[in-house]
């Protein structure tokens, strides 16, 4: 039943960033060491601010589930543990795999893959092979939460 309900936001958070007309890059590969993935998926400098924009958008839609800090007066969820301090109990490896593929640190995580294409089904076409949210995106989101101490 978990995993149905993954798949639904999943596709959910896939259609409303076609929706926005991102236009999502392709998959970069990555290796996950224990409960992290180590090293960047990308060289470039990420920038926290974009990140926030990401996770408080329609890209990311991380306000769907989670209450994040500084969010002003838009709602946020409560199916998923808050944002606030994240960045003092996860080092930045330990949040890269929890938003490329939060599965592989909770098989029964409702959380979305945010870059990972394989084991999907009912994928638009448009959106086969790619991931919702590109590298750079997911170091940025990266870059803000780690400011979330």
């Amino acid at each position: 039943m978990a995993g149905g309900r993954s798949l639904g936001l999943e596709l959910g958070v896939a259609a409303l960033a076609v929706g926005s007309g991102v236009t999502a890059q392709p998959l970069v590969a990555w290796q996950a060491r224990g409960d992290a993935i180590p090293r960047p998926l990308v060289e470039a400098m990420p920038d926290a601010a974009r990140g926030r924009e990401i996770a408080f958008g329609r890209d990311g839609n991380c306000l769907l589930c989670h209450g994040a800090p500084d969010s002003g007066a838009r709602p946020v969820g409560n199916l998923a543990p808050p944002l606030a301090g994240v960045g003092s109990r996860l080092d930045a490896g330990q949040l890269r795999l929890r938003v490329v593929d939060p599965s592989r640190v909770n098989p029964g995580s409702l959380m979305p893959r945010y870059h990972v294409t394989e084991g999907l089904s009912q994928v638009a076409e448009a959106w086969r092979g790619r991931p919702v949210l590109s590298a750079e995106q997911i170091e940025d989101v990266v870059a803000w939460l780690s400011t979330l101490r």
